[in-house]
């Protein structure tokens, strides 16, 4: 397959999740980076696309000259990766959306529900394809997870636990040199959520993803410890799941003691499940009665995933650059079979990877559970939303 020319908007020199971004990109060689608008600031934009190895001439210094230039170029880019602060999100992806170029963009999609909405319209009724890098979802042992459930392996489900606790904000962080923490804890960058936004999404998302389920409503309680902190750093919330299922969600970034967290457990009639993110190839499968079983990523027969998801043999780890190089493989798949001339809707059908639809959902929870906590913890329904 030929590889897609890949251009990256933020994720210049200091950024984390850009450097993220371009080696996931790499991984199974499906992309170039060849163009980027990689920081509001001239001379970083420029000295970082140059150490990337950009052509001069291809390193812009707004993203919208960029969206304008590479549409118009025998050459342009097929896709832009988006890896801006969250406020961002929203005005690059339209600017290459109506310039017809793909879209790969960090979560959260964007800054405000009503940004969301009105991306949803446009990435709905434009020709070029919109996903979001929602990473756990392409854990080899995530994706065996959601096919156990789905074939029944739990029963009928009845309870899900997500938690997603870090201890990086314990301390307010953001008064000092930190930059990651800086525009986290600041609303006109991050929006109205703060750790709720940046992996409690992540949290929600998973629960979402691996049970098949649809949120109904929630009750929430948001806090911020940090004296002077305007956002939340940790978060609590009971969920009503379809199919009477009930769900708890904790997810704080002032738990000292935990890094990255995730964790996820899922209770049916028949049997459950736990996956943690800091030990990703390993499942437990617990069936009622029975011992525990772990299951491994090297499948032993019933691994039911794609084979693009794993790549080394068992015993060799893989996580989170692997997570995110999955969904770009897919992506260029799915950008690839566009090309060849498959429809659009026919390819997102059979695809897995998060989408514009997905984005929404998380920004409706966002919304949701921040309604919830002003009103003391009163039971929100989604569909108000």
């Amino acid at each position: 397959m030929n590889r897609l020319k890949l251009g990256m908007v933020g994720g210049g020199e200091g950024a984390f999740i850009g450097a993220v971004h371009r080696i996931a990109s790499r991984i199974d060689d499906q992309f170039d980076l060849v163009a980027g608008a990689l920081s509001s600031t001239t001379e970083k934009s420029i000295r970082s696309g140059l150490a990337l190895g950009l052509e001069k001439e291809r390193i812009y210094t707004d993203f919208k000259e960029m969206a304008a230039k590479e549409a118009t170029r025998s050459d342009g880019i097929d896709v832009v990766a988006i890896v801006t602060p969250n406020h961002m999100h929203y005005p690059v992806a339209k600017a290459f959306l109506e310039a017809g170029i793909s879209v790969i963009c960090d979560k959260p999609l964007t800054s405000s529900l009503e940004d969301a909405l009105e991306l949803k319209r446009i990435a709905d009724n434009s020709e070029p394809f919109f996903f979001l890098t929602h990473n756990y979802t392409a854990y080899p042992l995530a994706r065996q997870a959601r096919n156990m459930v789905e074939k029944g392996s739990l029963g009928q489900l009845r309870v899900i636990q997500v938690e997603y606790p870090q201890d990086w904000l314990t301390t307010d962080a953001e008064h000092s040199e930190n930059k990651q923490a800086q525009w986290r804890t600041d609303p006109t960058r991050s929006g109205p959520a703060g750790c709720l936004g940046d992996i409690g999404t992540h949290a929600y998302n998973l629960a979402c993803f691996i049970s098949g389920l649809s949120l109904k409503a929630v009750s929430a309680d948001l806090t911020a410890f940090v004296d002077g902190r305007e956002l939340d750093d940790n978060v609590h919330a009971m969920m009503r799941f379809d199919q009477g299922v009930k769900g708890m969600l904790w997810s704080s970034q002032v738990a000292p003691g935990n890094e990255n967290g995730l964790r996820i457990r899922l209770f049916g009639d028949k049997g459950g499940l736990e996956w943690r993110q800091e030990d990703p190839n390993r499942l437990l499968f617990s069936p009622l009665g029975e011992p525990t079983q772990i299951l491994t990523r090297a499948g032993n027969g019933y691994q039911s995933t794609a084979e693009h998801l794993t790549r080394t043999p068992g015993g060799h780890p893989e996580g989170y650059l692997e997570g995110f190089a999955n969904l770009y493989t897919e992506a260029a798949r799915c950008i690839q079979r566009y090309k060849e001339g498959e429809q659009k809707l026919d390819i997102l059908e059979g695809s897995l990877i998060p989408n514009i639809d997905t984005g929404l959902d998380g920004m409706k929870f966002i919304s949701a559970v921040i309604l919830s906590s002003q009103q003391n913890g009163q039971w929100v329904d989604i569909e108000e939303i």
